[in-house]
């Protein structure tokens, strides 16, 4: 399962070091995207790799903070949805049918 993973990396602080840490994180197995935020000095992995390797490979630019580690976001099925108005409407008597009373 993916997870997205969040660190501070205070050493990325141009784009020469923002590279050096996007490099030095790519070649990790499992990663389907990396993001680097200079603003906040934080980068965000997803993919399905190890935090803590990922935290061995920066930690060689400097001092690192893992800001949070947890499941990546997936997009919401409404096939569940569509399932459950279905058998709803399965249950209810059709207009033309009556019911048995007895």
């Amino acid at each position: 399962m993916a997870q997205k993973v969040v660190l501070r990396v205070p050493a990325m602080t141009d784009d020469k070091t923002k590279q050096k840490a996007i490099e030095a994180v790519a070649d990790i197995y499992g990663i389907d995207s990396i993001a680097a935020d200079l603003k906040d000095n934080k980068m965000t992995v997803i993919g399905d790799m190890d935090a803590v390797a990922i935290a061995k490979k920066l930690k060689k630019m400097g001092k690192i903070d893992i800001v949070s580690v947890g499941p990546a976001k997936e997009e919401k099925k409404p096939e569940k949805k569509e399932e459950k108005k279905e058998e709803k409407a399965d249950k209810k008597p059709a207009e033309g049918e009556k019911k048995d009373n007895k």
